[in-house]
């Protein structure tokens, strides 16, 4: 009887022991599932910008304001340009290859504002969001290729170069003999700024205008040409050049052959133009906010990769700028 309540106490102490280890229920706790990566970020969108050249400061001011719309927008910039403001071929062929990269847009300052429209077609038909700055693309000709307007941003060239033009008359009461340096003549900014200083010089009845000339936008060229003017015109006394580099190239023309009391006025405000300016070689030169020409190309052709509407025509300011102003 007493084995019987000892092995019965001592199996009701193991259960009782048995019962403090464990209180409540038993619960098998499932090994934690791995945390969920990460999604990827969005790849950023391309794209590219063809520019006529980076021998003209003017497109260097132009990549400095893409560039910073790169930054601020948040895009990924391909910058493409050819060795000269004439070499329209090897910018076809910097379109082509952007194509191939499948760039989301393409921004472009054409050379030639016809022969790009074939490689520009093709890259809209690709589905590539297109924004012409600059120089424009031919209106008419793009509407025969079957496309739609391309949304441009410039200044108005006719305006600016007007100013110019009549900054270079102003005073003159006396008969005067005027010239113009043009740019490349099948682009459509240098006619356009031809015509607005020519209408702006023979506004002054005392003006007479007896050369107008293409250099190509090049000091060299615009160095030969002047000197083949004063050849023809020994007493012209206004000089109108379609930009700066041009202008640059008939100052050093006039200082080389002595010549004083000509007037020059460029287009484009480079630092190298306003160090001439500063010295007294230049009158003037229009600013054209090349940075911000950029930088716009470049926010419109990223509104247009979201699917939004922009303005046909962005305009941007120009000015005189001269050691008065």
């Amino acid at each position: 009887m007493n084995l019987q309540k000892i092995t019965f106490s001592l199996c009701l102490g193991l259960g009782l022991v048995a019962c403090g280890q464990s209180s409540g229920p038993s619960v098998t706790t499932a090994p934690a599932a791995p945390a969920s990566a990460a999604p990827a970020p969005a790849a950023k969108k391309e794209i590219g910008l063809v520019m006529k050249t980076l021998t003209n400061p003017f497109f260097v001011e132009m990549e400095k304001g893409a560039r910073r719309a790169e930054k601020d927008l948040g895009i990924s910039l391909k910058v493409k340009t050819a060795a000269q403001e004439t070499s329209i071929e090897q910018q076809i062929q910097l379109v082509e290859d952007l194509i191939a990269a499948k760039v989301d847009a393409i921004v472009i300052a054409p050379g030639d504002s016809q022969r790009m429209i074939p490689s520009l077609k093709k890259a809209a038909d690709a589905g590539i969001k297109i924004v012409n700055i600059d120089n424009r693309i031919d209106a008419e000709a793009l509407k025969q290729a079957g496309m739609k307007p391309i949304p441009f941003v410039s200044v108005d060239n006719d305006a600016g170069a007007y100013k110019a033009g009549k900054f270079l008359t102003e005073g003159v009461t006396a008969p005067t003999e005027a010239a113009i340096l043009e740019g490349i003549r099948s682009a459509d900014n240098a006619r356009l700024r031809m015509e607005g200083a020519r209408r702006a010089l023979l506004e002054n009845k005392q003006v007479k205008v007896v050369a107008s000339e293409t250099a190509n936008w090049e000091i060299e060229k615009a160095y030969e040409v002047t000197k083949s003017m004063f050849g023809k015109h020994p007493n012209i006394k206004l000089l109108f050049a379609s930009n700066d580099m041009m202008a640059i190239g008939a100052v050093k023309y006039l200082q080389e052959s002595k010549k004083t009391g000509v007037k020059v006025v460029g287009y484009d405000a480079l630092t190298e133009a306003l160090s001439e300016i500063n010295a007294g070689r230049m009158l003037a030169t229009i600013d054209q906010q090349a940075a911000e020409q950029g930088y716009q190309g470049i926010a419109l052709a990223n509104r247009l990769i979201q699917g939004s509407e922009v303005p046909e025509v962005t305009l941007i300011d120009t000015k005189v700028i001269s050691a008065s102003k």
